[in-house]
């Protein structure tokens, strides 16, 4: 299975947003030294990992556990839908 790419993940990094932006894109431009000099999102989590890999942890985590509680809702979700239509089908049948 090939892996798909996340193109969000290729693109220039503009680092004029805000202060802290700015400092984490130059920052990383200097690490990486790209040929380009154009600094992406993927340069900056590579960085993460390699200098500050408890903060990339807390938010791999956070979004597991969101991820996972929402797909729990969409559990109960769908087994609401189904009883609900079954529930119907039944009224329906009965004379």
């Amino acid at each position: 299975m090939k892996e798909k790419e996340n193109l969000d993940l290729s693109k220039e990094v503009i680092p004029s947003e805000s202060e802290l932006k700015e400092i984490i894109v130059n920052f990383v431009g200097e690490k990486v030294n790209p040929e380009n000099d154009e600094v992406t999102v993927e340069n900056i989590i590579d960085v993460f990992a390699d200098q500050f890999p408890e903060f990339l942890l807390v938010v791999a985590e956070e979004n597991w556990i969101n991820g996972y509680t929402q797909a729990l809702s969409d559990v109960d979700f769908v087994k609401n839908q189904i009883d609900t239509s079954k529930e119907k089908t039944k009224n329906t049948n009965e004379p």
